[in-house]
């Protein structure tokens, strides 16, 4: 899998400029911009007292050294430990500055960064790899964090540093300054071929590690599969692999940053070597004193740590420019499903459901693959109950997805009482369809928690809700058979665990029925709830699901009898649209798809017997 093309990592056809790509990052530090910027004056300041000690060296060689005079060594003596204590008071300083800002920079990109995650629309979940959203919103922004409180400031003042220094050493002598200057060329050049390729491999690197991130996420939530088959093993070579994939990317990253620390230990040493040469001969022909030389000297080390300093920061720099591209992928992703600009509420909810001429196809679905519903017509009446069945890929599952604007039609529309759904903000739409999807999902919450999750007006929060809130939880559990959960070891108030895959299949699935239930829309849509249960406990179900179907309008995808059996009408799905409607028995003696899927569907004797004696 190559990092152009693997999913989950779109790519730009044209990447901006380093500075370019960074200053994207400014609406989010805009806040903590004082502090940083305070923070690299006070790291200037403890370069220029860094730069300062040579001078005093100069000062006292020449002076008080030469001449003998006790009492202005002393003060030397001093200004120099003054200097290297302000360069200390000056370094902490700078890092109490810039800490706290930079962590609540950090803070609000993964803020932002969840809440986009949470409106982009289904379509962009479904091509990107977890795994990859998960190293852009933990690794990425902290390494932007980093950077932010460390590289760039400490980059900007050793860039200042060189070219202060390099400017002092003109000041003793213009042959000084240009030796040095044209030493130091080797570096820039070095400097410019290392951001071409490290460039490459940052991304690369980077986005191997979300392909591995991926792969420890799928293996813990299949674990259960690769234990059943035995196949650890298998998972494991494929970790593997991709492990080795990345320590070969991480080991020419190493290989890059060990040339680029070659030159940037090699050259400063060269400078130092040509400079000597330089100043002794300056010195014999009496153009330098001996505290010139030895301030020369003195700066020269000063500036080893700066020059040095830059292999590293350049990796950092294009480090966090990569991070800082990933993570800005996802920003840039395009959120197709959003509120109307003019928003129109529905005055009489009623429940009225229509589909007219509804066409939807993937994005990224061929030319000449046809739609996955196609031209589709259906209208549900308020208060009615609506089986839909079809065979497999016949569209009924994609087709529950569109009510809600999980997905957006590609043609045609969708009317709830008369209102286009695309005309109705996103919150009032599924506060008012609710959904239950065959697979399904818990969170890591306690009962409580998951079941009130559709209803932000109670706000269950973590522990015990108000009257109305034990009221309708308490009876959404009835409705769903879910008494089981008091029965929990802390009762309602007991955490699922992950997924909430601590509970059997039926139970996950009547927990999710009950929060469907609980949220009391005005349409539900419920995608063959009932598959895990057992046959007792589906026609407890079924009974209980009547009263609540009784005044809701329902569209209910059916793959089993016993399912039909809730429906007042029957909709056959085929290749996309809408074959036949009517009552059960009226497609028995009318359609001859319906029979055939009637006849192929799993059953009981019971349900068989009660379809049987519907008249």
């Amino acid at each position: 899998m190559t990092s152009s093309n693997a999913p989950g990592r779109p790519r730009s056809q044209r990447r901006p400029s380093t500075l370019a790509g960074l200053a994207r990052l400014i609406p989010f530090a805009r806040p903590a911009l004082p502090r940083l910027i305070g923070g690299g004056f006070v790291g200037l300041a403890a370069a220029l007292a860094s730069l300062a000690i040579p001078l005093v060296l100069q000062w006292a060689v020449d002076g008080p050294i030469s001449s003998g005079e006790r009492p202005l060594i002393i003060w030397a003596t001093l200004a120099v430990l003054g200097l290297g204590v302000a360069e200390a008071l000056f370094v902490f300083l700078r890092r109490a500055l810039v800490l706290t800002p930079a962590a609540s920079v950090e803070y609000s990109i993964r803020q932002a960064f969840y809440e986009r995650l949470q409106r982009l629309p289904v379509a962009f979940h479904d091509r990107w790899q977890s795994g990859q959203l998960l190293s852009r919103m933990m690794q990425d922004i902290g390494m932007i964090r980093r950077w932010l409180a460390f590289g760039s400031i400490l980059l900007l003042i050793n860039l200042l540093t060189i070219f202060i220094g390099t400017g002092l050493l003109f000041r003793w002598h213009w042959a000084l300054g240009v030796v040095f200057v044209i030493c130091s060329i080797p570096i820039w050049v070095v400097g410019y071929r290392f951001e071409q390729r490290y460039g490459t491999l940052s991304r690369r690197s980077q986005d191997q590690a979300g392909d591995l991130a991926t792969s420890v996420e799928e293996s813990v939530h299949g674990i259960r599969v690769l234990k059943a088959f035995g196949r650890g093993g298998h998972a494991l070579g494929q970790f593997t692999r991709r492990a080795e994939t990345l320590r070969e990317t991480e080991m020419r990253k190493a290989q890059e940053v060990g040339v680029l620390w070659f030159w940037y230990d090699l050259v400063p040493i060269l400078a130092m070597g040509a400079c000597f040469v330089t100043g002794v001969w300056l010195a014999s022909l009496g153009l330098l004193t001996m505290g010139e030389i030895v301030a020369f000297f003195a700066m020269a080390a000063a500036l080893r740590w700066p020059m040095g300093s830059l292999g590293f920061l350049f990796a950092f720099l294009i480090d966090t420019r990569t991070a800082t591209d990933r993570v800005f992928e996802v920003f840039d992703a395009p959120q197709t499903i959003r509120d109307p600009e003019r928003p129109r509420t529905i005055e009489e909810p009623r429940g009225a459901l229509v589909f007219r001429d509804v066409r939807f196809r993937f994005p990224d679905a061929g030319e000449g693959e046809r739609d996955l519903v196609d031209g589709l017509d259906l209208s549900l009446r308020p208060g009615e109950t609506l089986a839909l069945v079809g065979a497999t890929g016949s569209g009924k599952t994609t087709l529950t997805a569109l009510p809600t604007r999980l997905y957006d039609v590609t043609g045609g529309s969708i009317e709830l009482d008369g209102v286009d759904v695309r005309d109705l903000r996103l919150a009032e739409l599924r506060r008012r369809i609710g959904i239950a999807f065959e697979d399904p999902i818990l969170f890591s919450a306690s009962v409580r928690e998951n079941v009130l999750l559709g209803r932000e007006d109670l706000d269950a929060g973590g522990g015990r809700g108000s009257a109305e809130a034990e009221t309708v939880l308490r009876e959404a559990l009835a409705v769903a058979q879910a008494d089981f959960a008091y029965d929990l070891p802390n009762g309602l108030d007991t955490e699922v665990g992950e997924e909430g895959l601590s509970l059997s299949g039926g139970q996950r699935q009547r927990l999710a029925l009950a929060r469907v239930v609980a949220a009391a829309p005005d349409v539900l849509v419920l995608d063959d709830p009932l598959s895990a249960l057992d046959v007792d406990t589906e026609a407890k179900v079924e009974a209980a699901l009547r009263r609540v179907l009784a005044d809701t309008t329902a569209l209910v995808v059916a793959h089993r009898p016993s399912t039909v059996a809730l429906a007042d009408r029957v909709a056959v799905m085929r290749d996309g649209r809408v074959e036949a409607v009517g009552t059960h028995s009226e497609l028995l003696r009318d359609s001859a798809h319906y029979r055939h899927l009637i006849a192929s569907m799993p059953s009981d004797p019971e349900t068989v017997a009660r379809e049987e004696a519907r008249p």
